[in-house]
């Protein structure tokens, strides 16, 4: 690079980082919107399902009885309502005052102390599908978990033809939090790069300070340069500050390199900054930019990038759709390196395709930008 070509790029860097100053818009996007969503989605929304409103009813009070419900009101996935009858309880489920009803017969402790099988009774609201699943799991690892111990106090012992004995990895406490916030990092770095650049660009071009740039002597590469390096640095201090909230804020142990996240996010920030790019070019104006923006970037990131929904459950062909989502591969990076480690053969796969992905839209913005007017 000449020195006369290093000299127009450092005035325009200098030119776009003075905006940037001037711009509380542009703070906000890199600052004030990670902080909003990642108190948003760290305190406001959780997978986690606890005091679980559930009605008991037991026909017959007993030591049994009272030692099943105590086990019950010990957990913290439980919150009783007790009812004398069933038909009260199956009132307080219709009007969703509980989630379930766990229901203890009369016969109960005569069966279960002359060791016949003695069942408890469990219905369920299913309405909500994903609750339900939940709550029948959580009841049955009680129930299994009481009869264990009353029948070792008894001198019996359950004969079982398979014992479980399960052990998650990377997330034992399954808080839904770890699994969150690293992937909100990932919608927040996708909203901050589109729309930094999507939006800026196209102001220039409603201003009229686009053709002001058109007859200086710059090259085509310079003007890129000089738009996507102030806000590369924007928009990685800005996930710097968005990972240290997810680590001294929300508690997300980083398990893997530091380094290897800063490279990773670097990579997906070019990406997500060349995109805003293109639709800058494409738009030319903000309110088209921005619509475009969260159409093109943020639905896919939110939807089909694996941060809330599972890609494996999807259709065949939505799973498809999905490996042309950058922020799928960055999800991924992001949930790995938090929570698992530096493991190579995921992170390499998911940063080549990353790298795949900077080259090809690197190739159409430049392509696409011309210095001319029409």
């Amino acid at each position: 690079m000449s020195k006369s070509s290093r000299m127009r790029l450092r005035g325009l860097i200098r030119k776009e980082s003075l905006q940037i100053l001037r711009d509380p818009s542009s703070i906000s996007i890199a600052f004030i919107m990670p902080v909003v969503l990642l108190f948003l989605f760290g305190y406001g929304v959780s997978l986690d399902a606890k005091h679980i409103p559930v009605g008991f009813v037991i026909e017959q009070p007993d030591a049994a009885t009272n030692s099943l419900a105590g086990s019950f009101e010990r957990s913290e996935f439980f919150q009783l309502n007790y009812y004398q009858s069933i038909q009260q309880a199956e009132v307080a489920l219709n009007e969703r005052r509980i989630e379930g009803i766990i229901w203890l017969r009369n016969n109960f402790s005569a069966n279960l102390l002359s060791g016949q099988a003695s069942p408890i009774g469990v219905i369920i609201n299913g309405v909500d599908s994903n609750q339900a699943n939940i709550t029948r799991g959580y009841i049955q690892g009680t129930w299994q978990a009481w009869l264990e111990k009353f029948t070792e106090i008894q001198g019996k012992k359950i004969h079982t033809p398979v014992i479980m004995q399960q052990r998650i990895w990377f997330n034992p406490a399954l808080t839904s939090r770890y699994f969150l916030v690293p992937g909100l990092i990932a919608i927040i770095m996708t909203m901050i790069g589109s729309l930094l650049t999507a939006l800026v660009v196209a102001r220039e071009w409603e201003r009229g300070t686009m053709e002001a740039l058109m007859v200086t002597p710059l090259h085509i590469s310079e003007m890129l340069a000089g738009k996507l390096i102030p806000y590369f640095i924007l928009g990685m201090g800005g996930m710097l500050f968005s990972v240290a909230l997810a680590v001294w804020q929300f508690g997300v142990p980083l398990h893997g390199s530091f380094w290897l996240l800063l490279l990773s996010s670097a990579l997906f920030m070019l990406v997500a900054l060349l995109i805003g790019l293109l639709i800058s070019i494409v738009s030319k104006n903000q309110f088209v930019a921005g619509q475009l923006a969260i159409i093109v970037t943020f639905l896919p990131a939110f939807m089909l990038s694996g941060f809330l929904f599972d890609i494996n459950s999807m259709p065949d062909f939505i799973q498809g759709i999905t490996h042309i989502v950058p922020a799928r591969y960055f999800v991924a990076i992001l949930q790995t390196l938090f929570l698992a480690g530096n493991i190579w053969p995921v992170l390499l796969a998911n940063m080549g395709a990353l790298f795949i992905m900077l080259i090809f839209f690197a190739t159409i913005v430049w392509k696409k930008s011309v210095k001319r007017l029409d």
